[in-house]
């Protein structure tokens, strides 16, 4: 079937256009929404435990008493945290269980995390 230089035209800038549209809602680890970078639960309230993920590799955040930072690195919706230092601060009635984050894991707008041994300690939402 021949097809008109003018649909052939029509065709390839469709095509090229839904590759753009699909490479912009594409995260940087090569599935929607998967990338780790932004703002994970709470931000506006320093008494609840949060996360930001900066484009520079470095985090920030608090367990809702301490403050935490770090630098991260991704691997699909795989995160390693590393070199994360603490405030350490005695907070009576606060779970710190976000200073103990060694790594995560993206799924969607959740975020799991995990303590060095592998366990699961809790999640963060988008």
């Amino acid at each position: 079937m021949a097809v008109s230089r003018r649909a052939r035209g029509a065709i390839l800038l469709a095509a090229a256009l839904g590759a753009g549209l699909l490479s912009s809602c594409v995260g940087p680890a090569g599935s929607p929404d998967s990338s780790v970078e932004g703002s994970w639960g709470n931000t506006e309230d320093s008494s609840m435990p949060s996360l930001v993920f900066e484009s520079a590799g470095r985090f920030s955040g608090t367990d809702g008493c301490n403050t935490l930072m770090g630098r991260w690195d991704q691997e699909g919706s795989s995160v390693e945290l590393t070199d994360v230092t603490s405030t350490l601060v005695g907070c009576i009635g606060v779970d710190t269980w976000l200073s103990d984050a060694a790594a995560a894991e993206v799924d969607g707008e959740t975020l799991a995390l995990f303590n060095n041994d592998g366990d699961p300690i809790g999640t963060l939402q988008r």
